[in-house]
């Protein structure tokens, strides 16, 4: 996967729904996602219009994604 692609943050928290995160809480325009099976990890995502590549790729990352595997969740 060589690009990113545009998404928003709902758009994020359902790709990462499939893997078994969950919405916990929303603090302002952060939306805290928690994923119960181990390893308890917890994500923020921010609740906005296009989220940045640099911010996708790190919560990508903390999200124990490869690209190659977020691609496919697309």
């Amino acid at each position: 996967m060589s690009k990113l692609p545009i998404l928003s943050g709902k758009q994020l928290c359902a790709i990462l729904s499939k893997i078994g995160y969950s919405i916990d809480h929303q603090t302002g325009s952060h939306i805290i996602l928690r994923n119960d099976n181990p390893p308890h990890r917890r994500l923020t995502v921010p609740d906005h219009r296009e989220i940045a590549k640099g911010t996708l790729r790190s919560i990508i990352r903390q999200a124990g994604l490869s690209l190659n595997q977020f691609a496919e969740l697309l």
